[in-house]
Formats: C-alpha cells, sequence, structure tokens
C-alpha cells in the first residue's frame, strides 16, 4: 500500500524545518522524514555548542589581561574541566530541546523516523511504508569527512560528532583541518589549557584568499597555538595510547586528534540514481541556486546536503525557497543574500560579498586599515588585526570585505548589510560614526578608497554632504 502526499521532506534539520514551515501554509498532506539523530546540526554538534565551548575559553583567556590593569589574582585561576564540559553539554542539551519541542515532538504521524530511499521518480522506501510524493525535497545535510584508515585508531580521533560529548578535557590535542571549524575548536581548547598543534595541507587558514588577510590570521592565531601548514598529516601509534601526528618533518605525540577536513553530503543513501538524479563532479546533483530544482525535475534539495553554502542562515534560506517551490503551481526564482562568513576566533575571521580571488582587480579599488591603534580595541586589549575593503573603482560601490579583527562578526554584519543597500564608499563615509567604538576602523579606509577613486571633492571633506 503507498501513501499519497503532496510534499515529502527527506531530513529534519534546519533546511528541511524551515521547508516543512513554508509547506505547511498551502497542504497538510506531507511527511517529513529522518532515521537520524533530530534536533539540528547547528544545534547539537555546530553553531551553538561550539560557541559555548569558545565563550568558556574567551572568559578563562581573559585573565591574561588582569595584571595589566590591577586586577589580582588571575594566575590562581584554574578551569575543571569536566564542569566546564557539563557546562557546554547543558547548554547544547537546551538548543537541542528547544528545536524538538517546536517541531518534531509534537508531530503525529506525518513525522516518520526513518531512512528513506528512491525505489523510482517520485516513491520512496521509508522504513516500511511507501510514499508516492508530487513533489520532494532532499535535506539530508552533511556529515563530517572522515578518512577510513584513522578509524583504526578508535575514539581517540574525534569529529565534531564525538567532541562535545568528552567528559574530561585531552592533555594534548591535534587538530587536522584549520577552516572555520577547526580554527574555532583550536584556539578554545588551547585556551582552556590543552596543548593544541594545528595542522592543514594547505597555506592558506580560515578559507581566506586575500593573502594579507591570511598572512595576519596566520601571525595573529599562531601565538595562541603552533600552526603547521602546507603538509598533509599522518597518524600513528606512539605508544601508551597516544598517537603520533606527523606532518613533513614535524612531528607531535598527543592524546586525542580532532580531524576538521570538511563535510560530505548525506546522499549515499539515496539511491539517486533510481529516481533519474545524476550526480555531478562535485558529488551533488546539477540544481538552480535560486530555486533549489535539480534540474527539471519535481524535486528541490536544500542545505549542507547541496555543498554550496554550509551555513545556518543559508540552510534556512534554502529550505524557504524549496519549501515555496514544492507546493506552487509554477517554480519561482528567488535571489540569493550576499555571502557572510563568521569564523568566532580570536581575533574573528570574516569575509563578506565578492571573495578577493573573484575580483576583477584592474577595476577594483582595495584598502586596508589595521587595528594596533584603534582607541576601543585598545582599551579592550584586542587592538590586533587588519580589514580590507574591495570597491568598485568606476561607481565606488562596495563590492566585498575580507578581515581579521576584534568583534568582527558586527563589522560583518554591517558591511554585508551596505552592500545588500548597494551603497558606495562615499554613501558610507557619510554615516554617523560613534566614538569610541570598532566601527571607528571604516573612516579612515573609506576615506582612503575615495581618494583613489577620485570621486570625493577637493573642497569639502569626503564625509560631509552639502544641503
Amino acid at each position: 500500500m503507498e501513501q499519497q502526499v503532496d510534499v515529502a521532506i527527506i531530513g529534519a534539520g534546519s533546511a528541511g524545518l524551515y521547508a516543512m514551515g513554508q509547506v505547511k501554509r498551502k497542504t497538510d498532506n506531507f511527511v517529513l522524514i529522518d532515521g537520524g539523530e533530530t534536533g539540528t546540526t547547528c544545534a547539537r554538534v555546530g553553531c551553538m555548542p561550539s560557541k559555548a565551548l569558545i565563550q568558556v575559553a574567551e572568559d578563562f583567556h581573559r585573565r591574561s589581561l588582569f595584571k595589566r590593569e590591577g586586577i589580582e589574582g588571575g594566575d590562581g585561576l584554574r578551569i575543571d574541566g569536566p564542569d566546564a564540559l557539563e557546562h557546554v553539554q547543558d547548554l547544547r542539551d537546551i538548543f537541542v530541546d528547544k528545536v524538538l519541542s517546536n517541531t518534531t515532538d509534537h508531530m503525529g504521524d506525518e513525522f516518520i523516523p526513518a531512512y528513506a530511499r528512491f525505489l523510482q521518480p517520485g516513491l520512496l522506501q521509508v522504513g516500511d511504508r511507501r510514499i508516492r510524493a508530487r513533489r520532494i525535497v532532499i535535506a539530508t545535510g552533511s556529515r563530517p569527512i572522515f578518512p577510513e584508515p584513522w578509524r583504526a585508531f578508535g575514539e581517540r580521533i574525534l569529529t565534531t560528532d564525538e567532541i562535545f560529548e568528552l567528559e574530561d578535557l585531552p592533555r594534548s590535542l591535534a587538530v587536522i583541518g584549520l577552516g572555520v571549524i577547526g580554527l574555532e575548536l583550536g584556539q578554545a581548547f588551547n585556551r582552556l589549557g590543552v596543548e593544541v598543534t594545528g595542522i592543514d595541507q594547505l597555506h592558506t587558514i580560515g578559507q581566506l584568499d586575500d593573502a594579507e588577510i591570511n598572512g595576519s590570521a596566520i601571525k595573529l592565531l599562531g601565538k595562541d597555538m603552533p600552526l603547521w601548514l602546507g603538509q598533509p598529516a599522518a597518524i600513528e601509534e606512539a605508544g601508551d595510547g597516544n598517537l603520533r601526528v606527523t606532518a613533513g618533518d614535524r612531528s607531535v605525540i598527543v592524546e586525542r586528534v580532532l580531524v576538521c577536513i570538511g563535510r560530505r553530503p548525506n546522499l549515499d543513501r539515496l539511491d539517486l540514481d533510481k529516481a533519474g538524479i545524476a550526480i555531478n563532479d562535485h558529488g551533488v546533483p546539477d540544481f538552480n541556486p535560486n530555486t533549489m530544482q535539480i534540474n527539471d525535475e519535481p524535486v528541490f534539495i536544500a542545505g549542507d546536503v547541496n555543498n554550496e553554502r554550509q551555513l545556518l542562515h543559508e540552510a534556512a534560506d534554502e529550505g524557504r525557497i524549496a519549501g515555496i517551490n514544492a507546493v506552487a503551481d509554477s517554480v519561482v526564482a528567488f535571489r540569493r543574500k550576499t555571502p557572510l562568513s563568521i569564523t568566532f576566533s580570536d581575533p574573528q575571521v570574516v569575509m563578506l560579498g565578492k571573495r578577493y580571488s573573484e575580483l576583477d582587480l584592474d577595476n577594483t579599488l582595495v584598502g586596508s586599515v589595521d587595528f594596533g591603534m584603534l582607541g576601543r580595541a585598545l582599551i579592550m586589549g584586542k587592538n590586533r588585526g587588519l580589514l580590507r575593503l574591495y570597491a568598485d573603482k568606476a561607481t565606488g560601490r562596495l563590492l566585498g570585505a575580507a578581515m581579521v579583527a576584534p568583534h568582527a562578526e558586527h563589522l560583518g554584519h554591517l558591511l554585508t548589510w551596505c552592500i545588500e543597500q548597494n551603497l558606495s564608499i562615499q554613501q558610507m563615509l557619510r554615516m554617523p560614526f560613534y566614538h569610541p567604538v570598532i566601527e571607528e576602523a571604516l573612516q579612515p579606509v573609506l576615506r582612503d578608497l575615495v581618494d583613489q577613486s577620485g570621486l570625493g571633492s577637493d573642497q569639502y571633506p569626503p564625509d560631509l554632504e552639502l544641503l
């Protein structure tokens, strides 16, 4: 017996839940399918527990400034590993419970806790049930990439799926892969007293492609922990339950290894070939990022599983787009928002708008500012970092930015909103800047860009506008 539905949503993560929110507006004849752990990647093993850990580490690390501020006793502070990790897990559980209590906990037969696979186009096998759907949304998320030979080392090798289950801090940790996750967690564990070594086969960190920002980020984050770049890592037994991690001519003996070398879309168990859906050279189906539709099929793909923009706010948008089109009479396209990526290290690493590698440098203005003497940053003891802005040479319109800077998450949002509003560097410079704030760092670089552009006035300051 087949169950007929208007829409089947495969995956109850962020993208799937946002898709369901749109589908429910038009029909109650749908199913949400998920055979794995519910509660979303963000709440269980991603954004939220990592930020909880980072906050504990930042609070503990702040003691290094106490003496210069006249605060005594900082040297006597100690971190209780089990209590710190229990605090992170308690917060993680609160975030997961919040997701579940607002979604699957109160669903009836429309939620099916089983894995799905295609039998033919439009027909799914879900546990012992067959579901025929008019439209299908694939939102099955992703999982950490894990080299198969390393499984022989058992629980000593961790990914984000296991790191937040630790009951105590390890004495030493090698972090393999220095993208967003590796940088965040590596620095956090180091500040909690773990001896951390960061390793990446690339010469860049945090996915940075602006060489100036990458160099600054390596210099600044390398003060917290050694960064071994440009060589792949190898792991072998070192005795006494420890592991030896080698990269080029350097090696370190550690208690645990955290693998952060990327994430793989969860597509392998869906039997997409039986639905007539081919996988491209990037390991995902071809799809339209403005409609989320796979080719011309009545199938949509949203969230981490499409391997496009593996971020929660993007998954939310993609889920909504997929959900809208899954119940629409005809597929509609939506403009995607300005890209924004944040690494919650200290200082933070942010990229937004056009990446440096995407710029036409002959027609682009590039300006930079150092945070060394910025008043507010100096007061906070965070006066280190570099920001670079990219603007169109002909119009002065802001195109993008990259930075390693204090509180860059806020600067990143501000600049992304400016791009969304198509603001020029002249218009941005005429905005009010309070004193003393981190945002003041934008003024000198904007003035520099206006001077470079020749679009300013020789008679009046560029941040003043005539009535």
